[in-house]
């Protein structure tokens, strides 16, 4: 497979902390918009959806004392802090870059357009898009899996900080097996929590496969548009 002309890129929140505990690691945003510079200049049109939970978690939000829906919006407003940073650093190398948002907040973002969000990939602008599906219960993987969806994208890239998806945590099991490809339907059914299950049943709906991969491996990015052999392969 691949090499890939559009593609949707999901960055968990998590990875932009680094080694830290919490916030965004600068180091790591710089190398990521190296990685994202190298994917632009090689033609490929991107979009990308990033998480929140390096600052709130919507979940956890919950454990808090917080209603659900409440906490589902704080989280969605995390995305926007993350994308308006990774904004920053994109433009900083000369990337033209748009935030279009589920969320409307004129003053910081573009509200989310369909045809507003092509016509900038075939320009040429790289597209993160904020604030989830603009719905509580849903998560950033659902967002990521829709706008990839609508977009019309070839494949949805879910950088995480391993390298793949294992039958259970690598950090905790050291026998843990990886593997190497899967079907939606293996991963539904063996309740492999890479993606939530509304996600993987929209991407086996529309057939857009799925690559998680490390983020944290310099040039990965551009490694698994070009088709290489990197993480693990979701498809049918």
């Amino acid at each position: 497979m691949g090499p890939y002309k559009r593609v949707l890129l999901k960055l968990s929140g998590e990875a932009l902390m680094g080694d830290q505990s919490f916030g965004i690691d600068p180091l790591v945003l710089e190398r990521i918009s190296g990685d994202i510079q190298a994917v632009v200049n090689s033609g490929t049109e991107l979009g990308i959806v990033i998480g929140g939970g390096n600052f709130f978690r919507g979940l956890s939000g919950i454990e808090q004392g917080i209603e659900r829906a409440s906490a589902d919006y704080m989280g969605m407003l995390a995305t926007v802090l993350n994308s308006l940073a990774l904004q920053s650093f994109l433009e900083r190398k000369g990337i033209p870059t748009r935030v279009l948002s589920a969320i409307e907040m004129r003053a910081l973002a573009e509200p989310y357009i369909r045809r507003r969000a092509i016509r900038h990939l075939e320009k040429g602008r790289v597209i993160i898009f904020a604030g989830g599906t603009g719905n509580p219960f849903f998560t950033t993987d659902t967002a990521a899996a829709l706008r990839a969806s609508e977009i019309g994208a070839e494949i949805v890239l879910k950088a995480t900080k391993v390298d793949g998806i294992y039958s259970a945590d690598p950090k905790k099991s050291p026998d843990a097996q990886k593997f190497i490809r899967l079907t939606y339907a293996e991963v539904l059914e063996k309740n492999l929590r890479v993606m939530d299950q509304t996600a993987i049943a929209l991407c086996r709906e529309n057939n857009l496969p799925i690559v998680v991969f490390d983020l944290m491996g310099e040039g990965n990015i551009m490694s698994v548009i070009r088709g290489e052999s990197l993480g693990t392969l979701v498809h049918y």
